[in-house]
Protein backbone atom coordinates (compact mmCIF):
# COMPACT_ATOMS: atom_id res chain seq x y z
CA UNK A 1 0.00 0.00 0.00
CA UNK A 2 2.84 2.43 0.79
CA UNK A 3 4.27 2.00 -2.71
CA UNK A 4 0.92 2.90 -4.27
CA UNK A 5 0.63 5.97 -2.03
CA UNK A 6 4.17 7.05 -2.91
CA UNK A 7 3.38 6.60 -6.60
CA UNK A 8 0.27 8.79 -6.23
CA UNK A 9 2.17 11.49 -4.30
CA UNK A 10 4.83 11.52 -7.03
CA UNK A 11 2.15 11.73 -9.68
CA UNK A 12 0.41 14.70 -8.06
CA UNK A 13 3.76 16.43 -7.43
CA UNK A 14 4.81 15.95 -11.05
CA UNK A 15 1.43 17.18 -12.27
CA UNK A 16 1.66 20.33 -10.15
CA UNK A 17 5.24 20.91 -11.32
CA UNK A 18 4.25 20.88 -14.99
CA UNK A 19 1.08 22.90 -14.57
CA UNK A 20 3.00 25.56 -12.61
CA UNK A 21 5.88 25.55 -15.10
CA UNK A 22 3.45 25.85 -17.98
CA UNK A 23 1.64 28.78 -16.39
CA UNK A 24 5.04 30.38 -15.78
CA UNK A 25 5.69 30.24 -19.55
CA UNK A 26 2.82 32.70 -19.96
CA UNK A 27 3.56 34.87 -16.90
CA UNK A 28 7.25 35.24 -17.74
CA UNK A 29 7.31 34.68 -21.50
CA UNK A 30 10.19 37.12 -21.93
CA UNK A 31 12.46 35.03 -19.74
CA UNK A 32 11.80 31.94 -21.81
CA UNK A 33 12.11 33.78 -25.13
CA UNK A 34 15.52 35.08 -23.98
CA UNK A 35 16.90 31.56 -23.52
CA UNK A 36 15.73 30.25 -26.88
CA UNK A 37 18.52 29.43 -29.33
CA UNK A 38 18.63 31.78 -32.33
CA UNK A 39 17.89 28.99 -34.80
CA UNK A 40 14.20 29.10 -33.84
CA UNK A 41 12.22 31.50 -36.01
CA UNK A 42 9.28 32.22 -33.66
CA UNK A 43 10.50 31.79 -30.09
CA UNK A 44 7.44 33.41 -28.47
CA UNK A 45 5.12 30.97 -30.22
CA UNK A 46 7.32 28.06 -29.12
CA UNK A 47 7.31 29.33 -25.53
CA UNK A 48 3.52 29.54 -25.59
CA UNK A 49 3.10 26.12 -27.22
CA UNK A 50 5.51 24.52 -24.75
CA UNK A 51 3.73 26.23 -21.86
CA UNK A 52 0.37 24.91 -23.04
CA UNK A 53 1.91 21.45 -23.52
CA UNK A 54 3.24 21.48 -19.96
CA UNK A 55 -0.15 22.49 -18.58
CA UNK A 56 -1.98 19.85 -20.62
CA UNK A 57 0.62 17.22 -19.75
CA UNK A 58 0.36 18.00 -16.05
CA UNK A 59 -3.43 17.76 -16.14
CA UNK A 60 -3.27 14.65 -18.32
CA UNK A 61 -1.15 12.87 -15.70
CA UNK A 62 -4.05 13.09 -13.25
CA UNK A 63 -6.55 11.40 -15.58
CA UNK A 64 -6.04 7.62 -15.64
CA UNK A 65 -7.22 7.34 -19.25
CA UNK A 66 -4.63 9.88 -20.47
CA UNK A 67 -1.85 9.31 -17.94
CA UNK A 68 0.50 7.24 -20.11
CA UNK A 69 -0.06 9.45 -23.17
CA UNK A 70 0.60 12.57 -21.09
CA UNK A 71 3.73 11.04 -19.58
CA UNK A 72 5.05 10.14 -23.05
CA UNK A 73 4.30 13.68 -24.18
CA UNK A 74 6.21 15.08 -21.21
CA UNK A 75 9.10 12.74 -21.97
CA UNK A 76 9.24 13.92 -25.58
CA UNK A 77 9.01 17.55 -24.51
CA UNK A 78 11.88 17.11 -22.05
CA UNK A 79 14.07 15.54 -24.74
CA UNK A 80 13.37 18.52 -27.02
CA UNK A 81 14.29 20.90 -24.19
CA UNK A 82 17.85 19.54 -24.25
CA UNK A 83 18.47 21.84 -27.21
CA UNK A 84 17.83 24.90 -25.05
CA UNK A 85 19.87 23.55 -22.12
CA UNK A 86 22.85 22.66 -24.30
CA UNK A 87 22.66 26.03 -26.03
CA UNK A 88 22.70 27.83 -22.68
CA UNK A 89 25.63 25.74 -21.43
CA UNK A 90 27.59 26.36 -24.62
CA UNK A 91 26.97 30.13 -24.50
CA UNK A 92 27.26 31.12 -20.83
CA UNK A 93 28.25 34.68 -21.80
CA UNK A 94 24.67 35.23 -23.01
CA UNK A 95 23.32 34.22 -19.59
CA UNK A 96 25.65 36.04 -17.21
CA UNK A 97 22.93 36.28 -14.54
CA UNK A 98 22.85 32.47 -14.31
CA UNK A 99 25.76 30.76 -12.57
CA UNK A 100 27.69 28.44 -14.90
CA UNK A 101 27.12 25.50 -12.54
CA UNK A 102 23.36 26.03 -12.95
CA UNK A 103 23.65 26.09 -16.73
CA UNK A 104 25.37 22.70 -16.64
CA UNK A 105 23.25 21.44 -13.74
CA UNK A 106 20.10 21.69 -15.81
CA UNK A 107 21.30 18.85 -18.03
CA UNK A 108 21.46 16.10 -15.38
CA UNK A 109 18.29 17.54 -13.82
CA UNK A 110 16.62 16.99 -17.19
CA UNK A 111 17.65 13.32 -17.03
CA UNK A 112 16.05 13.03 -13.58
CA UNK A 113 12.84 14.60 -14.89
CA UNK A 114 12.84 12.20 -17.84
CA UNK A 115 13.24 9.25 -15.49
CA UNK A 116 10.41 10.58 -13.32
CA UNK A 117 8.10 10.90 -16.34
CA UNK A 118 9.10 7.39 -17.42
CA UNK A 119 7.64 6.05 -14.17
CA UNK A 120 4.19 7.05 -15.43
CA UNK A 121 4.79 6.38 -19.14
CA UNK A 122 5.36 2.68 -18.69
CA UNK A 123 2.48 0.33 -17.97
CA UNK A 124 1.63 0.03 -14.31
CA UNK A 125 2.46 -3.41 -13.00
CA UNK A 126 -0.54 -5.30 -11.75
CA UNK A 127 -0.23 -7.48 -8.73
CA UNK A 128 -1.46 -10.96 -9.36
Amino acid sequence: MASKQLRMIGLVAQSLLYVAAGVNHFWHSGTYVAIMPPHYSDPLLLVQVSGAAEILGGIGLLVPATRRFAAWGILAMLVVYFDVHFYMAMHPERFAAVPVWALYGRIPLQLVLIAWAWVYARPERSRG
